[in-house]
């Protein structure tokens, strides 16, 4: 048995078959296999937990005095491996494995009350954090003693055994674990670990997707891409329906926008301590007289910033969709590169501005409701009666909790009011300002620019080489692969 002669930096365990197992062979400490029939000078080594905390060493039967250096206890290990292996290698400088049993004993508090047999290893990653721990052979355990130690401190243990269901039906000491034990139980563990890790990568794959989508992108708008005759006309096809494309603008409106606008953090804006600290806040310090007027107006105006973002969201999903419209309707037919790849700067040119004018417009219906409220819908609202029934009564407390989640109350209504209203006039907006153009007048400009080259600057736009050519059909393979790669990861994030 080889000893280690060093200190260790923590407490080792080394994972041992159970007595009366079926095994290929016993390991000792190098983790070597004995040879058949024949014993490790330093088996069996047992570990016991000890108060107080103290750690110390035995090796008997002979050697009984107790050792608390771990040096001496090596010392006497191989002093007494030395002798009982030298009668066989006294002729050479050789150690050799005996059937003589030593005896170890170590008592530390650092252990858990469980033998070394009947220990489990613990799995460790290379960096010394634990994964799933797996408890195995529980029914080859001695009688009298258990393993409550280990399964009760550590919660990410799990438990298999031959005929595990039928063993732990009638066990008394394991029945109230039944739900960590078992095969099915760790392929349920192992798939929710899986399940949140694939989950937590899930940005750094859309953030590569997308940069890669960006670097093809570059690459095919510096080959040229694909032309199509009669661009334009299959724009249109595609908004109005005759193509696929279209219902995708739809189902930005239908789909992503109230999902957004119910997401909006607005129960946070509302809570009774906003509410007061904005209505004491708003008048100053002259206090209103009859109904906190400015505290409705600033808790509606700082509400309503948070409608800038889905309808920012909505026009930039449009413009997603408009692009990849114009990148189908012009890569049908590949034929001129140097045409196409001038129809695609000019078309992703009018998208953007496009864009940037929808923008500002969804924007300015924002901005509108925020500037001038719906006097009549507080008017409409059912007045609070006062249980008193004196009017002298002016003099309660408007601070009160009743007083101010009545405040929030209202301007909850008004808030769920307007979105209603935004929930229509933001798609129309967006239509208006994107779609409609889009059909009418993408290329006019383009046609206009083309309309002053000349005869040789024209005929340049139509040269074509057969290697571009396939170098372009290449990329826009990986293109088209990484688009439904993202396509397919944003459904899985929107029905999560």
């Amino acid at each position: 048995m080889a000893w280690r002669t060093e200190y260790p930096k923590s407490p080792s365990i080394a994972r041992l078959q159970g007595f009366g197992d079926d095994d290929d062979g016993e390991l000792d400490r190098s983790g070597e296999p004995h040879p058949e029939g024949v014993h490790g000078a330093g088996r069996p080594l047992r570990r016991r937990r000890r108060h107080p905390a103290d750690a110390l060493g035995s090796a008997p039967p002979r050697c009984r005095r107790r050792r608390t250096e771990f040096g001496e206890i090596v010392g006497v290990g191989e002093h007494r491996w030395a002798r009982f292996s030298a009668p066989w290698f006294w002729y050479r400088d050789e150690k050799a494995l005996g059937d003589s049993l030593i005896s170890l004993s170590i008592y530390s508090p650092f252990v858990v009350n469980l033998t070394l047999v009947h220990l489990p290893g613990l799995t460790k990653v290379a960096v010394g954090e634990r994964t799933f721990g797996v408890l195995t052979k529980l029914d080859l355990i001695d009688k009298g003693t258990n393993a409550l130690d280990v399964l009760e401190e550590l919660t990410d243990f799990s438990i298999l055994g031959r005929k595990e269901k039928e063993y732990f039906a009638t066990s008394p000491e394991y029945s109230h674990l039944s739900s960590k034990m078992g095969s099915e139980y760790l392929a349920k563990l192992l798939s929710r670990h899986l399940e949140s890790v694939i989950r937590a990568h899930i940005p750094s794959i859309t953030s590569l997707i997308n940069k890669t989508i960006n670097e093809l992108e570059s690459e095919m708008n510096h080959l040229g891409r694909p032309i199509a005759v009669g661009a334009g006309v299959d724009i249109k096809e595609h908004l109005d329906g005759g193509r696929p494309g279209g219902d995708r603008i739809y189902g930005v409106f239908d789909n992503q926008l109230p999902a957004a606008l119910k997401k909006l953090p607005l129960d946070r804006h509302l809570p009774l301590q906003n509410v007061r600290k904005v209505v004491s806040e708003a008048d100053g310090y002259q206090p209103h007289l009859i109904a906190p007027e400015q505290g409705y107006r600033h808790l509606i105006e700082s509400a309503l910033n948070y409608f800038r973002g889905p309808a920012e969201t909505s026009v930039d999903a449009v413009h997603f969709v408009l692009k990849e419209l114009v990148r189908k309707s012009i890569g049908e037919t590949q034929r001129f590169p140097n045409l196409q790849a001038e129809f695609a700067a000019a078309s992703l040119e009018a998208l953007e501005r496009f864009r940037k004018d929808s923008r500002k417009t969804v924007l300015r219906l924002v901005d509108m409701e925020a500037s001038y409220l719906t006097v009549d819908f507080f008017r409409k609202l059912p007045r609070e009666v006062e249980k008193t029934g004196s009017p002298s009564a002016p003099t309660i407390d408007r601070y009160t909790d009743g007083h101010l989640r009545r405040i929030a109350s209202n301007v909850w209504s008004y808030i769920s009011m307007v979105s209603q209203t935004l929930k229509n006039s933001i798609p129309k907006a967006a239509v208006y300002c994107q779609v409609r153009v889009a059909k009418r007048s993408l290329l006019n400009h383009f046609y206009t620019q083309v309309g002053k080259k000349e005869g040789k600057q024209l005929s340049q736009l139509l040269d074509e080489d057969p290697a571009l050519m396939e170098r372009r059909l290449q990329c826009a393979k990986r293109l088209e692969l990484y688009k439904n790669a993202s396509d397919e990861i944003d459904d899985v994030s929107w029905a999560g």
